[in-house]
């Protein structure tokens, strides 16, 4: 069993309710009334899925040991209690940004983007886990799935976020990315 492996469906039956869904840029995904998440090997599909993603999460690969001790000293767990609210945001990165080499990436990402210092000012309020996609073959419809938790009371700055990394110099190598909002309400 692969603990590592975590597949994304949307359809009707899931923890979290998705409360909003909106192709940012490229092609939006059906709609979907719920989404679930299950890690390790992928189920066979349910009824009523209307999308299946599937990523790993995997080692950091831009960040520095610094950046990563603050990272892991900052960041809460997924799950907690009062973090009721999320958010599933599929991204695919265009041919352009795979060209580079990790050094190139790592400039425009963090030295001109300020990704990972941009995400360190909202932590622990907002945790999330990255999940790579390419690692798992060329069919896969998009790069990374990051999957996010935050309070009610942090909704704001979750769209503070996303708008800050979304005005930055890496997000032009984004050719496609959906925002899945969602509420977890217990509910299958």
């Amino acid at each position: 069993m692969n603990n590592r492996l975590f597949r994304f469906s949307g359809g009707v039956r899931g923890a979290w309710a998705v409360t909003g869904m909106r192709a940012i840029s490229g092609e939006a995904l059906p709609p979907a009334a719920r989404v679930d998440i299950l890690s390790g090997e992928p189920a066979a599909a349910g009824p009523g899925e209307k999308w299946v993603l599937r990523g790993v999460t995997s080692n950091e690969r831009y960040v520095t040991s610094a950046e990563r001790r603050e990272l892991v000293s900052k960041q809460a767990a997924l799950g907690r209690p009062e973090a009721t609210h999320g958010a599933l945001i599929p991204i695919r990165k265009n041919a352009e940004w795979w060209s580079l080499s990790q050094d190139e990436r790592r400039a425009i990402l963090e030295d001109r983007s300020r990704h990972i210092k941009t995400g360190l000012r909202y932590l622990p309020a907002i945790a999330r886990r990255l999940h790579h996609c390419r690692d798992l073959g060329a069919s896969e419809p998009f790069d990374f799935l990051t999957l996010f938790d935050y309070a009610e009371a942090d909704a704001a700055a979750f769209d503070d976020l996303v708008g800050e990394l979304r005005a930055s110099e890496e997000w032009r190598y984004v050719e496609r990315e959906v925002d899945i909002r969602l509420l977890r309400d217990g509910q299958n």
